[in-house]
């Protein structure tokens, strides 16, 4: 069981569930938490899947799960399913999709998702890695929302820009430079593509050159550092849901 991908926790394992994102064979309880409301309910909607649920000793569990922040339950998964890049657009005319391109870190590609889907994004670009090994703490780190979005694969931030531009979306990304439009003065409320690129490697100056629009979040005191990616996402997303309600 060791080698198959993992989910943990309840969040994680319930939005995995509620939204079909990938197929579940085995559900693993803490048998110490027989009577935990939350797993008695997640148990009976897996049972009622037809998704196997075993209960073992809190030691197996721990040793199956990658931290100690599981809450007594794993779930033995498949592969995320992803949809195609115009299943993102379906029933959205200002489509708000995003592209998390250079992210390592899968606690920080976990938390961005979490803010853009609790803002209201519409879909997730990533590109075509594999995130099996990290599938626990992406969907531990989101609150499983990770699940819960809808989520396709490009093979790189150009094909991903030159689709959605094709549709009409403008594509916009972060940038640290001068010349680039403030988050607060840009019109959000058009159909957009965002790209935000990781902390370390950022966005290739030949994408920036490309895009319809560069964005910057404007500090309140001189600061010649950088936002992380969870804050930049954060703050990106909430102003374009709160220019679009």
């Amino acid at each position: 069981m060791s080698a198959q991908t993992l989910l943990e926790g309840w969040l994680s394992i319930q939005a995995a569930l509620d939204a079909g994102s990938r197929t579940i064979h085995q559900l693993c309880l803490d048998e110490g938490k027989r009577y935990d409301w939350r797993l008695n309910q997640l148990a009976r909607q897996a049972d009622a899947a037809g998704i196997p649920l075993t209960y073992r000793p809190r030691a197996d569990i721990d040793e199956l799960a990658s931290g100690t922040s599981h809450g007594g339950i794993v779930a033995v998964v498949g592969e995320r399913r992803f949809v195609s890049l115009d299943r993102l657009l379906e029933e959205n005319s200002a489509a708000f999709i995003i592209m998390l391109d250079g992210i390592e870190d899968p606690y920080n590609f976990g938390g961005a998702i979490r803010a853009l889907y609790a803002a209201g994004a519409h879909g997730l670009v990533v590109r075509p890695r594999n995130w099996t090994s990290a599938s626990a703490i992406v969907g531990r780190a989101s609150a499983g929302a990770s699940e819960r979005i809808k989520m396709a694969i490009a093979q790189n931030a150009a094909e991903a820009a030159g689709f959605f531009r094709a549709r009409g979306l403008v594509i916009a990304q972060t940038a640290n430079a001068d010349e680039a439009t403030t988050l607060f003065a840009a019109d959000l409320t058009q159909p957009l593509f965002l790209l935000i690129g990781g902390e370390r490697r950022g966005l290739t100056r030949s994408l920036l050159q490309r895009a319809d629009m560069q964005l910057r979040i404007p500090y309140g005191r001189e600061f010649s550092g950088s936002l992380g990616t969870i804050s930049a996402a954060a703050i990106i997303a909430f102003e374009v849901m709160r220019q679009r309600s």
